[in-house]
């Protein structure tokens, strides 16, 4: 079983179904990803690039814009993303 939950194929996070530690590698479909800072169970990790004004996908649909570059294995909150959702995009 996976320590991430991907919901949607186009997702580009996915959802930490326990604490994940810095350093852990996580299975997803196609390859491993390596978590660069700690990230709270059901909190978001990166997994891909998402550039600065991208959106963050979850659901199929975006729900915030990068407020900076966030890489594959981060930790994806309020510190890096404004939500978008109820708000238009």
């Amino acid at each position: 079983m996976s320590e991430v939950l991907k919901i949607h194929p186009s997702d580009n996070v996915a959802v930490a179904l326990k604490d994940l530690e810095r350093g852990v590698e996580v299975e997803l479909p196609g390859g491993k990803l390596t978590v660069r800072e700690r990230i709270p169970a059901g909190h978001k990790v990166a997994l891909v690039p998402i550039p600065e004004g991208s959106y963050a996908i979850k659901y199929g649909a975006p729900i915030g814009r990068a407020l900076k570059d966030i890489n594959p294995g981060d930790w994806v909150h309020t510190h890096n993303l404004r939500g978008t959702r109820g708000r238009g995009t």
